[in-house]
């Protein structure tokens, strides 16, 4: 039996082709302090070889609403350095 799926953030091409479920997932939301409120805007996904679980997919998301969430923060503080 294969190994337990591993979700990744941000693959590089050599990942993502190899990649057994591809997850598309924006999200936009206001930063409230050290927190954002945030939205689905779009969640595209596609299991390349084979069905993938909802489990699987709520792990996806997550994962992704926190590289979001990193991502936000660090605009936020580069906007904050360059005092706009």
């Amino acid at each position: 039996e294969g190994a337990a799926p591993t979700e990744l953030l941000d693959l590089c091409y050599h990942e993502d082709s190899r990649a057994e479920v591809d997850l598309n997932v924006v999200m936009r939301g206001v930063m409230r302090g050290a927190d954002a409120e945030l939205g689905l805007i779009e969640v595209q996904g596609t299991g390349e070889r084979d069905a993938f679980s909802r489990a699987q997919l709520d792990r996806m998301l997550d994962l992704a609403e926190s590289g979001i969430r990193e991502l936000m923060r660090a605009q936020e503080a580069a906007l904050k350095r360059a005092e706009v």
